[in-house]
């Protein structure tokens, strides 16, 4: 049988590994594909192995998209399914080629109540999901589409921001701007008024910050 190293879990004991592995299985999508469109997310747990996949929300009266999170390799999902077993309604897909490791959802509950070294791994991530959840809420009553820019932007660059450091880098504006909930023009408005001002440089899809101090004054009384 093959031994998954799964991210999140490879520091646990090798026989843990193994009973995980035991029951995990690799699952792999196309880029742009609509995922989870039964009742996968109530059957099964994921966690990613490589690429990018989406969660987000869909207004269908209006078209207006808010991405929730993008999650990466060693990110996990669907928590909420997990601890509560009710529906979840949000979306997923894959922003490019990506393989999950899918996990049956009762044996991933069992081993929450049965072994204490999987559940260290386990809560802390889930506390920080909860804390990425009261922060985007937050910014979006609280500040203007600026400065929700500028504070993504140099989340981008914090190593220790589990959910966007590095989360930029190869985004088009408007999925950055779904990440803001907001709309393509008005991202670029404001990218543009940082360039001008000489705050930041951007080539090919990939954003960097020319002048980190002066945006750091400009975001102090809210970061």
């Amino acid at each position: 049988m093959q031994t998954y190293i799964i991210k999140p879990f490879a520091t646990l004991d090798a026989q843990v590994q193994q009973e995980i592995s035991h029951f995990t299985k690799l699952v792999h999508f196309k880029k742009g594909e609509t995922l989870f469109s039964n009742d996968e997310l109530h059957r099964y747990f994921y966690v990613v192995q490589k690429g990018k996949i989406k969660n987000y929300q869909l207004n269908l009266e209006n078209g207006k998209e808010q991405t929730i999170f993008i999650f990466r390799p060693g990110d996990m999902f669907d928590t909420i399914i997990l601890l509560d077993g009710e529906p979840h309604d949000v979306m997923y897909e894959a922003m490019e080629e990506s393989s999950v490791y899918e996990m049956p959802i009762e044996d991933v509950r069992r081993m929450i109540e049965t072994n204490p070294e999987f559940n260290k791994k386990f809560f802390p991530y889930i506390a920080k999901q909860m804390r990425h959840l009261q922060e985007l809420a937050t910014d979006i009553s609280l500040y203007s589409t600026e400065e929700r820019l500028i504070k993504l932007l140099l989340q981008n660059l914090d190593s220790g921001n589990l959910f966007r450091y590095k989360l930029l880098q190869g985004l088009s504006n408007t999925e950055i701007a779904k990440l803001m909930g907001t709309v393509r023009h008005v991202v670029e408005r404001h990218l543009k008024k940082l360039k001008d001002d000489g705050l930041l440089e951007s080539k090919s899809k990939r954003l960097e910050l020319a002048n980190a101090h002066h945006l750091l004054e400009k975001t102090k009384f809210f970061l």
